[in-house]
């Protein structure tokens, strides 16, 4: 199902055919395009919709699409922007996922646009406030908690000293001063990040005419900025440990919902284990996990059914308050691998077309299209009418076993052989895009033990980190492997051990029986 440009309202003609940005505010029920120059400046009470274009290299555009509602956006328009951008979607040809994105719990994906974070200015037009400009508004003081090591993630709190903790970074705007406070366990990372988030309130609320001071804390009055930091707080005292719920910071997993949009209502559907085939292609469906909520559109369905599965879920949020709920919208066949992880069973992705020409730098978004743990970076598959996945073999490849708590190289001729009680650590690294890209993965036998699981888990982390986080991770069992994999290893010989007794010496011997799996030529 796709519809014309033609049928799009105006302001969305020839949209994603750059590579880019592009920004629209709800006005009147309207899109109305966002100049470049105001890119990143938000208001509290209005919504917005993003449409991020990403040029492949085989001439195609990869597109993704968020819809921000600002804390005092009215209900009406935040419900048409989540209809918009089903329109948009299905114009672009109905491929790209669609990302709710509430005030100040915004997805990393989207805060990864806007350098180094989004503050949200009071005021807009869809609540009815006047926009209030930042050189006209009388200097408040206010405290901003960040959290982050990649993208920032920037929440006033109150001006308050109970709002200070131990693990977080704290920016203190005044008139005429910034302080950065960082938590005694805060990592440089974190501290780096704030940092650039200073300077950007420097920049955009002081016209860089104002001073900036670091506070460590744990300084005491004997320092002259920490002094004239606590003094605002009206004096210095100890900050108060977190609870033990707090520490944790988890939230009670809740019941895991499936609900089927039918003649404009939600209706719930019964299952004893959720499957791949409660999903029929001429049907939408709200799949509810608490903190995360997906609405998956079959391939046959109308774009009325969509827009009206749309309008369904954002009621059902507003009606349960559920404002810190993460949404994600897709298309049968476009499925992420966080939706069907969901899933107890997910079949197969079809079978793969193999070229070196076509097909750099795919390897990490064929990993994930499998349904594996997947972490870090990736670039998409190319965009075409049915998902075709291609990879490029012959990127670098090393590997090590882990042996207790270290590893060890293996070399070139013994790194395809594993052996069904050890965990291996493999890097690739292969020609993307734009740039190189580096694929790091953990192994695990079926006869490992935890800890050396753990172990690997740990050492391939420590990697990650030594790319300066560029890398990709992806966790892997034996078994359950995705082709691309054994395409990596060209030839992998899996060496499963049984033990026999030898009777006639009363001897316990290890007979090592060399079982191949799978080989590739």
């Amino acid at each position: 199902m796709s519809i014309s440009m033609k049928n799009l309202d105006p302001a969305f003609r020839g949209a994603g055919q750059k590579d880019g940005l592009e920004i629209w505010r709800i006005e009147n029920f309207k899109p109305v395009p966002v100049p470049t120059s105001s890119h990143g400046k938000f208001y509290m009470g209005d919504s917005y919709i993003i449409l991020k274009t990403t040029a492949l290299k085989n001439g195609s555009f990869r597109h993704d699409i968020h819809y921000w509602l600002g804390k005092d956006t009215s209900q009406d328009e935040a419900g048409t922007a989540a209809i918009l951008t089903v329109e948009l979607d299905a114009a672009l040809g109905g491929r790209a996922v669609q990302y709710r994105e509430s005030q100040g719990n915004e997805t990393e994906k989207l805060l990864s646009y806007f350098r180094p974070c989004i503050m949200p200015q009071p005021g807009g037009v869809a609540s009815g406030f006047n926009h209030v400009e930042v050189n006209e508004q009388e200097h408040v003081t206010r405290l901003y908690v960040c959290r982050g090591k990649h993208v920032v993630h920037v929440k006033e709190v109150p001006f308050a000293r109970s709002s200070l903790n131990h693990d977080d970074i704290f920016i203190l705007d005044t008139k005429s001063k910034i302080f950065q406070f960082n938590g005694s366990n805060s990592c440089i990372q974190e501290r780096g990040k704030a940092l650039e988030v200073v300077q950007y309130i420097k920049d955009t609320f002081h016209e860089g005419k104002c001073e900036v001071a670091a506070v460590e804390d744990g300084k005491l009055m004997a320092d002259a900025e920490a002094g004239e930091f606590w003094a605002l707080f009206g004096g210095f005292a100890p900050l108060p440990r977190k609870t033990a719920s707090e520490e944790t910071g988890e939230e009670t997993e809740a019941a895991v919902k499936l609900l089927c949009f039918n003649q404009g209502q939600l209706e719930p559907i019964g299952f004893e284990s959720l499957t791949h085939d409660l999903l029929e292609t001429n049907k939408c469906y709200l799949l509810d996990c608490g903190a995360q909520m997906y609405v998956w559109m079959g391939r046959t369905t109308s774009l009325q059914q969509r827009k009206g599965a749309s309008e369904a879920a954002e009621k059902l949020l507003t009606g349960d308050s559920r404002t810190k709920s993460h949404v994600m919208k897709m298309i049968e066949g476009y499925e992420t691998v966080t939706f069907k992880s969901k899933f107890n069973e997910w079949p197969p992705t079809p079978d793969l077309k193999l070229s070196s020409e076509d097909g750099r730098g795919k390897v990490a978004a064929l990993l994930k299209s499998q349904g594996l743990d997947v972490k870090g970076l990736m670039k998409s598959a190319p965009v075409t009418e049915e998902p075709e996945s291609y990879i490029d073999c012959t990127g670098h490849l090393q590997v090590w076993r882990v042996n207790g708590n270290a590893k060890t190289l293996l070399a070139s001729s013994e790194q395809s052989k594993f052996y069904t009680g050890d965990c291996y650590i493999f890097q690739y690294t292969y020609t993307g895009e734009d740039k190189e890209e580096c694929l790091i993965g953990t192994w695990f036998g079926n006869k490992s033990v935890e800890e050396e699981r753990v172990a690997a888990i740990s050492l391939a982390s420590k990697m990650v980190q030594a790319a300066k986080f560029q890398a990709t991770m992806a966790r892997l069992y034996e078994g359950k492997e995705p082709i691309q994999f054994f395409v990596i290893f060209q030839s992998l010989q899996v060496f499963k051990v049984v033990l026999a007794l030898d009777t006639r010496n009363s001897l316990l011997k290890m007979v090592w029986m060399m079982i191949v799996t799978l080989k590739l030529d």
